[in-house]
C-alpha cells in the first residue's frame, strides 16, 4: 500500500513523515484483524478514505507550533494520528469512550515514534482541559458535539483561524450547520482532493 496519494497533495513531507505514514498500513491491517477499528472492506483504502481524509484539516489550516488539539471520538486514531504526523510541533490529545480503540491508537502512535500524541480512554463530557481546536470525524451531529466540547475551547488565540471546532462530515450537512449558520464555514473537500470519494465530503469550521 503506497503513500503516493499523500505525496500528490503534500509533496514536501519529510523523510520521517513519509516513514511514519508508510508504517500505518501494516500497523492498522494487523490491529484491525484483532480489533475492528476500520471497516474490514475498507482497509485497502486506508490512505485515501482515512489518512488523506483526516488531512483535509491540514488544507484548511496550518496549525502553528504549540497549538493544542483535541481529537474527540478518535476511534483508532483518526483524524488525530495523521494530523500529529503532519504537525510534529503541535500537541494532540485523542479521546474515545471505547477503551480497545484507544489501545490501538496508543500502540500505533508508539510504533511510529509519535511523541506529540496521547490517546486517553475518556468520554467528551469528562474532558476538562482546554485546547485551541477540537477536531472530529463523523462522530455525532454537530449541535450535540458543540454542547459537549464548547467548554474545552481556549480563549487564547495562536492561529490565523480563530479557535473553534473543525469536523469532517459526509453528505448533506445543511441541517447540522443551520443552528450555526451565521458563524459556521463549510468547505467542500473536493476543492483540495480530486478523487471521486471526496465529492460529498465536507469540512465544517465553527469558531468558538
Amino acid at each position: 500500500m503506497s503513500i503516493d496519494i499523500l505525496l500528490k497533495y503534500f509533496p514536501t513531507l519529510t523523510d520521517e513523515q513519509q516513514r511514519q505514514y508508510e508504517a500505518l498500513y501494516d500497523l492498522y491491517a494487523d490491529w484491525n484483524a484483532k480489533i475492528n477499528v476500520i471497516s474490514r472492506k475498507d482497509i485497502e483504502n486506508l490512505y485515501e478514505h482515512h489518512v488523506l481524509h483526516s488531512l483535509a484539516i491540514a488544507k484548511a489550516l496550518r496549525f502553528v507550533p504549540g497549538t493544542r488539539i483535541l481529537d474527540f471520538g478518535t476511534g483508532g486514531g483518526f483524524p488525530g494520528i495523521p494530523l500529529a504526523i503532519m504537525f510534529p510541533e503541535c500537541q494532540f490529545k485523542l479521546i474515545d469512550g471505547t477503551g480497545k480503540k484507544i489501545r490501538v491508537a496508543n500502540e500505533v502512535a508508539a510504533a511510529i515514534g509519535l511523541k506529540n500524541c496521547q490517546a486517553v480512554h475518556l468520554r467528551g463530557e469528562e474532558e476538562k482541559e482546554r485546547f485551541d481546536f477540537v477536531v472530529s470525524r463523523a462522530v455525532m451531529p454537530l449541535p450535540d458535539l458543540m454542547k459537549i466540547v464548547r467548554k474545552n475551547i481556549s480563549g487564547k488565540q495562536k492561529n490565523a483561524m480563530g479557535n473553534g471546532i473543525i469536523v469532517l462530515k459526509g453528505g448533506d450537512v445543511q441541517g447540522e450547520t443551520h443552528p450555526f449558520r451565521k458563524i459556521a464555514e463549510t468547505y467542500g473537500i473536493s476543492q483540495w482532493f480530486q478523487e471521486e470519494w471526496f465529492k460529498e465530503k465536507h469540512l465544517i469550521y465553527v469558531p468558538c
